[in-house]
């Protein structure tokens, strides 16, 4: 979403001409697709994190342009709320010691960004929602000042129709809550990870990343509380999808096919197929005006930019101008700690080229709505789900692990060539959360469960563990003194 542009207000003649645009975009991808045209022979990761800026209180800090003007760099940009942004750090080629180095960078930045805060009578917080955050804090006040927030806000409403965003979540408690704007969204920080494929594997990775999806959000749950009720072990899900709730044409909001969603359908010969689906099922939301080179794919990019699938299809190049294929795996929180994020990159990295790389490729992969039933089932029960694996049976996801999933990702780390010492390191992260029970979500629901729905103490006691070095599963429940 990150994608600045130069205008919020838009006329029929701009949407007719970036349709024009997509659309001729749309018929030289394919020509791509069908020529061979993407980078081969390259497995690069990526990633890109969320977080909140909070003042000493703990409660959201609305200062996230003087933040950036004040870290000055170009690997922290702006997210939707003024209380949030967004880090990033180099790609790297996915073998050797690629683990270390993204733990490394990430803590570097995340240790510089936790001085410039203290620079600043603030806290940054990595949750995947933070536990102080009240409905009156997602107001259009609070929307960071950058043209494409309030013309996206704006374009919702418009498919809308004028019709409220209805927050409706059915948990272990029941939340009701209606908005007319988009900030509902800026509540969810995530941790997104991307993967760079050949064309010829796209498809194999991107539907093993479909698959996976219930595993990797299952051990990495840590949003367990939306205005202080207990909702889903990854309330982050249910919160987004209702939070830009506007589907295909026709104002089909409450349609098939949602801009937020777990998708259609696995891909069947090619990701071209998610584009396509871009064209003819999904509205222009932004209709900005580039220049007329198709080789930049700047309105297809932007059109894929407002479509939200948790296992997302991305359009690349490189610094020579060479298109590549990326799958943007959505689907986990913020947090709790930089090596506990680590730790689930190894896992997804991990199960995702061990799933993708079966003979026959996705023999072992569940049918697509059982993949989706297993999604949402995770997301609601963490590690307590029970979901059904490809041979039709039901299995505990901790079972799960224990028996299998931890041997796939390790396998799939190896067949990467990723360092055995960084794999069995992070591995060793994920077998022990998920034997522990203790994941972020489970540890906020075990403090409340001891002390009350007092927020401002969990979150303070949370802050202060993210900042011991210890992994979630190492925490205890005992109150500490901040340093």
């Amino acid at each position: 979403m990150g994608q600045e542009i130069n205008k919020r207000s838009f006329s029929a003649v701009d949407f007719e001409l970036f349709d024009k645009h997509l659309k001729k975009e749309t018929a030289v991808l394919r020509q791509w697709f069908e020529n061979d045209c993407f980078e081969a022979d390259k497995y690069v990761a990526g990633l890109e994190l969320e977080a909140c800026l909070t003042d000493q209180n703990f409660r959201p800090a609305n200062i996230n342009q003087e933040f950036i003007e004040r870290f000055d760099s170009a690997y922290l940009s702006a997210e939707l709320a003024k209380f949030n942004i967004e880090l990033n750090v180099d790609p790297h080629g996915l073998s050797n010691n690629a683990l270390s180095l993204f733990n490394n960078e990430m803590e570097q930045l995340w240790n510089r960004c936790n001085k410039t805060a203290a620079l600043m009578q603030a806290k940054t917080l990595a949750v995947g929602i933070l536990p102080t955050l009240k409905n009156s804090d997602l107001a259009v006040k609070n929307m960071s000042n950058m043209l494409r927030y309030q013309a996206l806000n704006e374009q919702v409403l418009k498919t809308r129709k004028g019709r409220p965003l209805c927050l409706n979540i059915v948990g272990n408690e029941n939340l009701r809550s209606e908005h007319y704007d988009v900030m509902l969204e800026s509540a969810a920080t995530s941790l997104q990870l991307h993967l760079q494929v050949p064309q010829d594997k796209a498809v194999a990775y991107y539907n093993a990343s479909v698959f996976v999806s219930a595993f990797t959000v299952a051990a990495s749950a840590n949003s367990p509380y939306l205005f202080e009720k207990n909702l889903w072990q990854e309330s982050r899900i249910p919160l987004f999808e209702q939070a830009v709730e506007t589907g295909g044409y026709a104002s089909a909001a409450e349609g098939p096919l949602h801009r937020v969603s777990f998708g259609s359908d696995y891909c069947r010969r090619s990701l071209m197929e998610c584009f396509d689906e871009n064209l003819n099922h999904f509205p222009v939301l932004l209709p900005m005006r580039f220049s007329s080179n198709t080789q930049e794919m700047q309105y297809l990019r932007l059109q894929n930019g407002t479509i939200w699938r948790w296992n997302r299809p991305i359009l690349g190049f490189n610094n020579e101008g060479v298109p590549h294929l990326r799958i943007e795996h959505r689907v986990m929180p913020a947090g709790p700690t930089v090596k506990d994020q680590t730790a689930n990159m190894a896992l997804y990295y991990g199960l995702v080229n061990y799933f993708a790389e079966q003979e026959p490729v996705n023999g072992e992969l569940a049918e697509f709505a059982t993949a989706k039933d297993n999604f949402y089932e995770a997301a609601r029960y963490g590690i307590a789900a029970s979901v059904k694996w490809s041979d039709g049976n039901k299995y505990s996801i901790k079972r799960l692990f224990d028996q299998r999933l931890i041997n796939c990702a390790r396998a799939g780390l190896q067949k990467l060539g990723i360092d055995k010492k960084d794999s069995d390191y992070y591995l060793d992260i994920i077998e022990q959360r998920v034997g522990s029970g203790c994941t972020g979500s489970n540890w906020q629901q075990q403090f409340v469960a001891r002390y009350g729905k007092d927020m401002t103490l969990l979150t303070e006691q949370y802050y202060i563990r993210q900042n011991s070095g210890k992994c979630v599963h190492e925490w205890d429940w005992e109150l500490l003194n901040a340093e």
